[in-house]
Protein backbone atom coordinates (compact mmCIF):
# COMPACT_ATOMS: atom_id res chain seq x y z
CA UNK A 1 0.00 0.00 0.00
CA UNK A 2 1.36 3.48 -0.75
CA UNK A 3 1.75 5.56 1.75
CA UNK A 4 -0.98 8.47 1.86
CA UNK A 5 0.15 12.06 1.49
CA UNK A 6 -1.37 14.36 4.62
CA UNK A 7 -0.76 18.13 4.16
CA UNK A 8 -1.49 21.09 7.44
CA UNK A 9 -0.93 23.96 5.29
CA UNK A 10 2.17 24.43 3.44
CA UNK A 11 3.67 21.05 5.11
CA UNK A 12 3.64 17.91 3.68
CA UNK A 13 3.75 14.64 5.31
CA UNK A 14 4.24 11.14 3.62
CA UNK A 15 4.77 10.42 -0.39
CA UNK A 16 8.74 10.52 0.21
CA UNK A 17 8.63 14.27 0.78
CA UNK A 18 11.42 15.49 3.74
CA UNK A 19 10.70 14.72 7.15
CA UNK A 20 8.98 17.07 9.13
CA UNK A 21 10.16 18.22 12.40
CA UNK A 22 7.20 18.42 15.56
CA UNK A 23 9.16 20.15 18.42
CA UNK A 24 9.07 22.51 21.31
CA UNK A 25 9.04 22.27 25.05
CA UNK A 26 7.27 19.91 26.76
CA UNK A 27 4.81 21.54 28.00
CA UNK A 28 4.36 25.82 28.46
CA UNK A 29 6.34 27.25 31.42
CA UNK A 30 5.62 30.71 30.45
CA UNK A 31 5.06 32.80 27.67
CA UNK A 32 8.30 34.26 27.39
CA UNK A 33 10.36 31.20 27.19
CA UNK A 34 7.93 29.26 24.72
CA UNK A 35 7.99 32.45 22.18
CA UNK A 36 12.17 32.56 22.66
CA UNK A 37 12.17 28.81 21.65
CA UNK A 38 9.79 29.14 18.69
CA UNK A 39 11.64 31.79 17.80
CA UNK A 40 14.49 29.55 17.69
CA UNK A 41 13.45 26.87 16.07
CA UNK A 42 12.12 28.63 13.01
CA UNK A 43 14.98 30.08 12.25
CA UNK A 44 17.26 27.00 12.68
CA UNK A 45 14.67 24.78 10.59
CA UNK A 46 14.42 27.85 8.01
CA UNK A 47 17.97 27.66 8.22
CA UNK A 48 18.41 23.71 7.74
CA UNK A 49 15.17 23.83 4.52
CA UNK A 50 13.33 21.35 6.98
CA UNK A 51 9.44 21.59 7.19
CA UNK A 52 8.48 22.60 11.27
CA UNK A 53 5.77 22.48 13.57
CA UNK A 54 5.87 23.58 16.95
CA UNK A 55 4.43 21.47 19.69
CA UNK A 56 4.05 22.64 23.47
CA UNK A 57 1.29 20.87 25.67
CA UNK A 58 -1.18 23.66 27.40
CA UNK A 59 -1.94 20.75 30.09
CA UNK A 60 -0.13 17.87 31.00
CA UNK A 61 -3.04 15.83 32.31
CA UNK A 62 -1.38 12.65 32.99
CA UNK A 63 1.38 13.68 34.69
CA UNK A 64 3.49 11.10 37.14
CA UNK A 65 2.23 12.85 40.64
CA UNK A 66 -0.90 14.55 41.14
CA UNK A 67 2.16 17.81 42.90
CA UNK A 68 3.74 17.66 38.85
CA UNK A 69 3.17 20.90 37.03
CA UNK A 70 0.69 20.61 34.59
CA UNK A 71 0.80 23.93 32.43
CA UNK A 72 -1.13 27.11 32.59
CA UNK A 73 -4.55 24.98 30.80
CA UNK A 74 -6.53 24.76 27.67
CA UNK A 75 -7.49 28.62 27.56
CA UNK A 76 -4.29 30.50 29.05
CA UNK A 77 -2.02 27.30 26.76
CA UNK A 78 -4.34 27.88 23.11
CA UNK A 79 -3.83 31.97 23.76
CA UNK A 80 0.02 31.66 24.02
CA UNK A 81 -0.28 28.73 21.00
CA UNK A 82 -2.24 31.01 19.31
CA UNK A 83 0.39 33.86 19.58
CA UNK A 84 3.28 31.59 18.57
CA UNK A 85 1.37 30.81 15.78
CA UNK A 86 0.45 34.30 14.35
CA UNK A 87 4.02 36.24 15.29
CA UNK A 88 6.69 33.56 13.41
CA UNK A 89 3.69 32.23 10.75
CA UNK A 90 4.40 28.63 11.26
CA UNK A 91 1.96 25.89 12.11
CA UNK A 92 1.11 24.58 15.72
CA UNK A 93 0.01 21.52 17.21
CA UNK A 94 -0.78 20.34 20.71
CA UNK A 95 -2.56 17.34 22.79
CA UNK A 96 -5.63 16.80 24.14
CA UNK A 97 -7.11 14.82 26.53
CA UNK A 98 -10.67 15.55 26.63
CA UNK A 99 -13.72 15.65 23.95
CA UNK A 100 -14.68 19.07 25.83
CA UNK A 101 -11.49 20.19 24.68
CA UNK A 102 -11.79 19.62 20.89
CA UNK A 103 -13.82 22.38 19.59
CA UNK A 104 -11.35 24.78 21.34
CA UNK A 105 -8.09 23.79 20.71
CA UNK A 106 -9.48 23.02 17.02
CA UNK A 107 -9.61 26.96 16.61
CA UNK A 108 -5.98 27.42 17.42
CA UNK A 109 -3.88 23.71 16.55
CA UNK A 110 -3.07 22.83 13.12
CA UNK A 111 -2.79 19.71 14.17
CA UNK A 112 -4.62 17.71 16.56
CA UNK A 113 -2.85 15.13 18.97
CA UNK A 114 -3.96 12.35 20.61
CA UNK A 115 -1.61 11.13 23.70
CA UNK A 116 -0.17 7.78 23.85
CA UNK A 117 -2.48 6.95 26.53
CA UNK A 118 -5.66 7.91 25.23
CA UNK A 119 -5.25 6.40 21.82
CA UNK A 120 -7.63 3.84 22.18
CA UNK A 121 -10.20 6.04 23.31
CA UNK A 122 -12.88 6.12 20.56
CA UNK A 123 -15.51 9.67 21.70
CA UNK A 124 -12.40 11.51 21.55
CA UNK A 125 -11.16 10.40 18.61
CA UNK A 126 -14.26 10.81 16.71
CA UNK A 127 -14.56 14.41 18.32
CA UNK A 128 -11.01 15.14 16.79
CA UNK A 129 -11.52 13.41 13.37
CA UNK A 130 -14.81 15.91 13.11
CA UNK A 131 -12.63 19.04 12.83
CA UNK A 132 -11.46 17.64 9.60
CA UNK A 133 -8.00 19.11 11.15
CA UNK A 134 -4.94 16.18 10.55
CA UNK A 135 -4.76 13.95 13.52
CA UNK A 136 -1.95 12.74 15.10
CA UNK A 137 -2.22 9.61 17.26
CA UNK A 138 0.65 8.68 18.79
CA UNK A 139 0.61 5.17 19.16
CA UNK A 140 0.28 3.66 22.65
CA UNK A 141 3.16 1.98 24.91
CA UNK A 142 1.26 -1.35 25.34
CA UNK A 143 -0.03 -1.25 21.90
CA UNK A 144 1.33 -3.05 18.47
CA UNK A 145 2.17 -1.61 15.50
CA UNK A 146 -0.26 -2.97 13.29
CA UNK A 147 -3.02 -2.58 15.71
CA UNK A 148 -2.80 1.09 15.32
CA UNK A 149 -4.36 0.81 11.83
CA UNK A 150 -8.14 0.46 14.46
CA UNK A 151 -7.70 3.31 16.12
CA UNK A 152 -7.14 5.05 12.86
CA UNK A 153 -10.04 3.78 11.39
CA UNK A 154 -12.44 5.58 14.01
CA UNK A 155 -11.06 8.59 12.79
CA UNK A 156 -11.43 7.70 9.48
CA UNK A 157 -15.07 6.98 10.13
CA UNK A 158 -15.85 10.14 10.29
CA UNK A 159 -14.35 10.85 6.84
CA UNK A 160 -11.91 12.50 7.71
CA UNK A 161 -8.72 10.28 6.70
CA UNK A 162 -5.91 13.03 7.67
CA UNK A 163 -4.25 10.92 10.07
CA UNK A 164 -0.81 10.63 11.12
CA UNK A 165 0.72 7.66 13.56
CA UNK A 166 3.72 8.43 16.00
CA UNK A 167 5.79 5.89 17.28
CA UNK A 168 7.28 6.82 20.79
CA UNK A 169 8.55 3.13 22.32
CA UNK A 170 6.91 0.17 23.65
CA UNK A 171 6.65 -0.88 27.58
CA UNK A 172 9.54 -3.04 28.39
CA UNK A 173 9.22 -4.38 32.06
CA UNK A 174 8.61 -1.77 34.86
CA UNK A 175 10.16 1.97 34.39
CA UNK A 176 11.35 1.10 31.02
CA UNK A 177 10.52 1.76 27.15
CA UNK A 178 12.32 0.55 23.73
CA UNK A 179 12.01 1.20 20.03
CA UNK A 180 11.26 -1.81 17.63
CA UNK A 181 12.66 0.01 14.37
CA UNK A 182 10.05 -2.49 12.92
CA UNK A 183 6.99 -0.46 13.67
CA UNK A 184 8.04 2.37 11.43
CA UNK A 185 7.50 0.23 8.92
CA UNK A 186 4.66 -1.76 9.75
CA UNK A 187 3.08 1.37 10.53
CA UNK A 188 3.66 3.04 7.31
CA UNK A 189 3.22 -0.24 5.40
CA UNK A 190 -0.30 0.49 6.76
CA UNK A 191 -1.05 3.43 4.40
CA UNK A 192 -0.52 6.13 7.49
CA UNK A 193 2.69 8.90 7.51
CA UNK A 194 4.82 7.56 10.06
CA UNK A 195 6.35 9.73 12.96
CA UNK A 196 9.11 9.36 15.18
CA UNK A 197 8.90 10.73 18.75
CA UNK A 198 12.76 10.56 19.77
CA UNK A 199 12.76 12.01 22.85
CA UNK A 200 9.69 10.13 24.78
CA UNK A 201 11.04 6.77 23.21
CA UNK A 202 14.00 7.19 26.10
CA UNK A 203 11.58 8.07 28.45
CA UNK A 204 11.56 5.85 31.57
CA UNK A 205 8.85 6.16 33.04
CA UNK A 206 7.84 7.21 36.79
CA UNK A 207 11.32 5.93 37.38
CA UNK A 208 12.30 8.69 39.77
CA UNK A 209 9.60 7.96 41.70
CA UNK A 210 7.26 10.99 41.60
CA UNK A 211 8.23 11.97 38.04
CA UNK A 212 9.66 9.79 34.71
CA UNK A 213 13.29 9.79 34.23
CA UNK A 214 14.94 9.48 30.63
CA UNK A 215 18.27 8.61 28.56
CA UNK A 216 18.82 12.01 26.31
CA UNK A 217 22.20 10.28 25.12
CA UNK A 218 20.21 7.97 22.91
CA UNK A 219 18.27 10.57 20.93
CA UNK A 220 20.58 11.03 18.56
CA UNK A 221 21.04 7.40 17.70
CA UNK A 222 17.29 6.82 17.61
CA UNK A 223 16.69 9.84 15.58
CA UNK A 224 19.44 8.68 13.28
CA UNK A 225 17.80 5.07 12.92
CA UNK A 226 14.63 6.25 12.33
CA UNK A 227 15.41 8.92 9.74
CA UNK A 228 17.34 5.96 7.74
CA UNK A 229 13.92 3.82 8.02
CA UNK A 230 12.61 5.93 5.93
CA UNK A 231 9.92 8.47 8.41
CA UNK A 232 7.50 11.18 7.56
CA UNK A 233 7.86 12.99 10.74
CA UNK A 234 10.26 13.57 13.37
CA UNK A 235 9.11 14.73 16.84
CA UNK A 236 11.35 16.14 19.89
CA UNK A 237 10.76 17.98 22.58
CA UNK A 238 13.64 20.67 22.78
CA UNK A 239 14.08 23.43 26.17
CA UNK A 240 16.48 25.76 26.65
CA UNK A 241 17.98 24.74 29.94
CA UNK A 242 16.34 20.89 30.00
CA UNK A 243 17.94 20.49 33.76
CA UNK A 244 15.40 23.05 35.04
CA UNK A 245 12.54 21.64 32.72
CA UNK A 246 8.81 21.57 34.86
CA UNK A 247 8.56 18.41 32.63
CA UNK A 248 10.14 15.55 31.40
CA UNK A 249 13.44 17.35 31.35
CA UNK A 250 15.54 14.44 31.86
CA UNK A 251 14.52 13.54 28.05
CA UNK A 252 14.17 16.93 26.23
CA UNK A 253 17.24 17.78 23.81
CA UNK A 254 18.91 20.81 24.54
CA UNK A 255 18.12 23.56 22.47
CA UNK A 256 21.51 24.58 22.05
CA UNK A 257 22.66 21.24 20.63
CA UNK A 258 19.80 20.88 18.07
CA UNK A 259 21.46 22.41 14.85
CA UNK A 260 24.40 19.72 15.21
CA UNK A 261 21.46 16.75 15.48
CA UNK A 262 19.32 18.00 12.99
CA UNK A 263 22.17 18.44 10.39
CA UNK A 264 22.89 14.89 9.75
CA UNK A 265 19.47 13.47 9.79
CA UNK A 266 18.92 15.90 6.66
CA UNK A 267 21.46 14.60 4.75
CA UNK A 268 20.65 10.89 5.60
CA UNK A 269 16.78 11.81 4.70
CA UNK A 270 17.81 12.84 1.22
CA UNK A 271 19.64 9.88 0.79
CA UNK A 272 17.15 7.82 2.00
CA UNK A 273 14.16 8.67 0.02
CA UNK A 274 16.20 9.64 -3.05
CA UNK A 275 16.21 5.34 -3.45
CA UNK A 276 13.50 2.81 -3.66
CA UNK A 277 14.98 0.92 -0.27
CA UNK A 278 12.41 -2.60 0.78
CA UNK A 279 11.40 -0.88 4.55
CA UNK A 280 12.11 2.97 3.81
CA UNK A 281 10.84 5.58 1.59
CA UNK A 282 7.75 4.26 -0.56
CA UNK A 283 6.01 0.86 0.19
CA UNK A 284 4.33 -0.37 -2.38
Amino acid sequence: MSVRKISAGPVVFGADHPFVFIAGPCVIENEKMVMETAERLTTLTADLGIPFIFKSSYDKANRTSVDSPRGPGLEVGLKILSKVRKEFGILVTSDVHETSQIAQAADVLDIIQIPAFLCRQTDLLLAAGRTGKPINIKKGQFMAPEDMAHAAKKVESTKNDRILITERGTTFGYHNLVVDMRSLGIIRAHGFPVVFDATHSVQRPAALGTASGGDRKYVPMLSRAAVAAGVDGLFMEVHPNPEEALSDGANMWPLNQLEDLLTPLTIIDRAVKAQSIPGAGSHG
